[in-house]
């Protein structure tokens, strides 16, 4: 990713066709159409990349079982088309994902929940009329696979025996499942995806950068014609030309910047829904599959395994109350643990949490008096006298029909001939873990991980490790990612401080929270000291940053109190 300080004279120097307004994965959609249809475009983000929503996701790129219910048939036909295209284009971040429903005490699987996955099988294959071009390839690309381009097709589901369950779910054993249906969804890394799609955004010519804050819109002649902006670190005031403005700022677009970008008759009124997700050591409940787990009153959750480890969730409740920082409510997380306990017959408690975290959803609000869980996934276009664009609702899975509906707009408006081309952009490099140069000191699971993450650039995070002996060393036993991450996070990412790197650019902030949280955490001090080494920072800076993320992990609820509670009166 091009250097900050490099993006910061661009924008004050150019004028741009398009400035993007937030740095989730709509915005990085929307800059990545806009950059690959030929306009110039420059992308904000007040914070960090992805550091709202689009890091907070149940990892799910998927249709939406439970929309089928409520009649939104186009919405899973959408999101199950591009739940496939995505397969084809990020193979390396979005993979097909097994799950579970399974029936116990010799009953057959529910005949009601077959004919929903007979569906969900139909919606999801293209008709000959609708076909997708395969993503196209880049000159040296690392593999020759021709398997690894094509759009992925999942097998229609299937029912399976009680030994079967009990292998793709082996915490469900002591339950004696009896059978069950099998179905595949697919399962990503939602941040990485972000950053995956602005480095592609960057490579068709978009200038990113973090940590600047839109305070208004810049006015000519009554229309919007850039923002004003100020950047976080300095404080210095930046104003951004262009000829259209797109807020792309999801659960924040009803309350970007001045009073023009708030004009209640024109925005839309976001209504903050809360989803709260807990994670597990996968020793603690072990699963190979994702499995359906019903939480009371019609209700049910995912428990699926992600990254290593489990992931427990989500919660779906209206949410009032600060928005940079969304802990998980005590009363969500107790919720989850009741519903994981009540169905794998175990007795899990806040001492097994390893990480927690909670992300909002941006909704649009209803006339009526529907529940968050009632409300409509889909994105919605809205444009103001000022000529601004916002675009907002939708769901992780259609982030790129959402970009698309902003791009038709903008060419509309300008009258231009300019077909979108995002669903036949490869994203990224795909790159097999077993052609990596081998570096002494990296964990031979490192590699995969890697590939998974980084793609082609893994090679230039192995790169790094070879640096020094150090920083080819896992920050924490027992996970892949190495220091090596944290150094190429500051050097290529725009990742300012320790937050960055172990909440968005690696996951460990998730994973291992439990570990990272406590104080005088010796791998907490290896990623200050790596992200140190790289920013200049003196001692004196380096613990104000290591304060600084203490901060955020206790504003962001990564350790529950309860849980960390738990594990003091065990220690």
């Amino acid at each position: 990713m091009i250097a900050r300080a490099t993006a910061l004279q661009a924008l004050a120097d150019e004028q741009f066709d398009v400035v993007v307004v937030g740095g989730g994965i709509t915005g990085a959609g929307v800059a990545l159409d806009a950059a690959s249809r030929g306009y110039s475009v420059a992308l904000i983000e007040r914070a960090d990349f992805a550091s709202g929503t689009s890091s907070r996701s149940s990892k799910l790129v998927h249709g939406g079982l439970r929309y089928l219910r409520q009649f939104e048939l186009g919405l899973v036909r959408e999101a199950l088309l591009e739940r496939r295209l995505m397969v084809a284009l990020a193979p390396q971040l979005v993979r097909p994902l097994p799950i579970v429903v399974p029936a116990f005490g010799g009953a057959r699987p529910d005949r009601l929940v077959g004919v929903g996955l007979g569906l969900y099988d139909v919606m999801s294959r293209r008709s000959r009329r609708g076909r997708t071009a395969a993503p196209r390839r880049r000159r040296g690309d690392a593999t020759e696979d021709d398997a690894a381009y094509e759009s992925w097709s999942p097998a229609r589901h299937r029912t399976i025996d009680g030994p079967e369950v009990c292998e793709l779910l082996p915490a469900l054993a002591a339950r004696e499942p009896s059978g069950g249906y099998l179905f595949y969804d697919c399962q990503t890394d939602d941040s990485r995806l972000v950053l995956t799609v602005l480095a592609e955004a960057e490579r068709f010519g978009t200038t990113p950068v973090n940590d600047v804050a839109v305070e208004d819109l810049l006015m000519e002649r009554g229309r919007a014609a850039g923002v004003l902006a100020r950047d976080a670190r300095t404080g210095s005031q930046l104003i951004v030309r262009a000829s259209h403005v797109v807020n792309a700022t999801g659960v924040w677009a009803d309350r970007l910047g001045g009073t023009e970008l708030r004009d209640e008759t024109e925005m839309p009124q976001i209504r903050p829904s809360c989803g709260t997700h807990i994670t597990l050591a996968a020793q603690t409940l072990p699963l190979r599959a994702g499995a359906i787990v019903p939480a009371g009153g019609g209700r049910t959750i995912f428990a699926l395994p992600w990254l290593g480890s489990t992931l427990i969730g989500t919660t779906d409740n209206d949410y009032v109350g600060d928005l940079e920082h969304v802990a998980p409510p005590p009363a969500d997380v107790d919720y989850l643990l009741a519903a994981v306990n009540d169905y794998f017959a175990t007795s899990l408690g806040h001492r097994d949490i390893t990480g927690a975290f909670a992300g909002v959803r941006p909704l649009i609000s209803a006339a009526d008096t529907k529940t968050s869980v009632d409300i409509s996934r889909k994105a919605e276009l809205y444009e103001t006298s000022s000529g601004m664009i916002t675009i907002t609702g939708g769901k992780l899975t259609t982030w790129r029909r959402m970009a698309k509906m902003v791009v038709d707009r903008i060419v509309e408006r300008d009258s231009l001939d300019a077909a979108c081309r995002t669903q036949e952009l490869q994203l990224g490099r795909v790159v097999a873990a077993d052609t990596l140069p081998r570096v002494d000191g990296v964990p031979v699971d490192a590699y995969e991980a890697l590939a998974a993450r980084y793609g082609h650039a893994a090679n230039d995070v192995l790169e790094i490790a070879a640096e020094r002996p150090e920083l080819a060393q896992p920050i924490i036993e027992g996970f892949p990612d190495l220091l090596a991450e944290a150094v190429h996070a500051v050097r290529s990412e725009q990742a300012r401080g320790v937050g960055d790197v172990l909440l968005r650019r690696t996951r460990l902030g998730l994973l291992a929270a439990r570990e990272l949280c406590v104080e005088g955490s010796a791998p907490l001090g290896l990623v200050a000291a790596a992200v140190a080494d790289e920013l200049g920072w003196d001692p004196l800076r380096t613990r104000a940053e290591l304060s600084r993320f203490h901060a955020e992990a206790h504003a962001e609820g990564l350790v529950p109190a309860a849980a960390a509670a738990a594990h003091v009166h065990a220690a």
